[in-house]
């Protein structure tokens, strides 16, 4: 069959009533092509959460602690868990998705890509089964937890998230005798990789890091996401975005459903010299927030120069 038959006949014969072509998207409203999806010959894959840490404590700071903060804990408050103590980790030793202490600490560290499609079930997941393990035990999961089981945010009863950023990762072994040296050794190398970060005093989930050649400031934030577009283009249409001299914000990642803009900051410029810059922002952005009349063109302008600088991480 010639080239142009082969196009007519694809044209020429309709679906089957009821059927879906593997090209058109699935009606489960995923959003992903049919024959990756639920015409895939593996079934469906995961269902996807958007944004999966919504409810949590400190939602901004988990999504900011998973993704870009190389060291730093959090206390949780887990009523299923007694009088023990949960403590949640950015990282654990060996990337251990979570590690029973002898003393019955558990740390669950957030760091862990199970491709579940829900991070937060699966760190519910893991840490039920890390409140069932022995004293010494690393805990993880194999296979995605049930669709009605619990999130993390559905185990713990805190208010609020108070995080606690170190230098470096010792931390993993400030109870441990390290009488020969070896573990001095380890830690050397995952301390190598861990850039110097600062979270701000004032504002909630904004972290300052040192990567050398360059400072940043990634501040995630809990807004809306076509709300926030919009108010981060009225302040910066209005040249109010600069949070320092030499400062510069140059887009955003997105992550988890929450967007982190990102600013460049000129080298010394360090963590103390933003606190009331960033507080001042924090205020003006609520206000920007608030407006509600159409942008202008230049406004326009600056939001889609802002869009078109977003780098999703997940």
């Amino acid at each position: 069959m010639g080239k142009k038959s082969r196009v007519k006949s694809r044209v020429a014969a309709p679906a089957a009533e009821a059927e879906v072509g593997p090209r058109q998207p699935c009606p489960c409203g995923s959003g992903r092509r049919y024959k990756a999806c639920h015409g895939s010959q593996d079934g469906p894959p995961p269902a996807f959460a958007r944004r999966p840490f919504e409810g949590m404590p400190g939602e901004c700071d988990v999504v900011a602690l998973r993704e870009l903060v190389p060291s730093a804990t959090a206390e949780l408050t887990v009523p299923s868990a007694g009088d023990r103590r949960v403590l949640l980790t950015t990282l654990n030793p060996g990337a251990a998705p979570a590690l029973v202490r002898q003393d019955g600490t558990i740390w669950l560290g957030l760091q862990v890509q199970h491709a579940y499609g829900d991070p937060s079930r699966d760190l519910a997941a893991v840490l039920n089964r890390a409140l069932e393990a022995e004293p010494g035990s690393a805990v993880g999961i194999t296979q995605a937890p049930a669709a009605d089981a619990p999130r993390l945010q559905d185990l713990v009863s805190q208010d609020a998230l108070a995080v606690t950023v170190h230098d470096g990762f010792g931390w993993w072994v400030a109870d441990l005798d390290d009488a020969d040296g070896s573990l001095a050794a380890a830690l050397e190398q995952a301390n190598a990789a861990a850039t110097p970060t600062l979270r701000l005093a004032q504002v909630e989930a904004a972290y300052w890091t040192d990567v050398g050649s360059k400072e940043h400031l990634r501040w995630a934030m809990p807004h809306d996401e076509d709300a926030l577009l919009d108010a981060l283009a009225r302040l910066h249409a209005a040249d109010r975005t600069r949070l320092v001299e030499g400062s510069r914000l140059v887009g955003m990642f997105r992550a988890h459903g929450l967007l982190v803009p990102v600013w460049d900051l000129e080298v010394g410029t360090g963590a103390d010299a933003l606190e009331d810059p960033a507080a001042d922002f924090a205020s003006a952005l609520e206000e920007a927030l608030a407006v509600t009349e159409p942008l202008s063109q230049e406004e326009r302008a600056a939001r889609s120069g802002l869009a078109n600088r977003q780098l999703t991480i997940r």
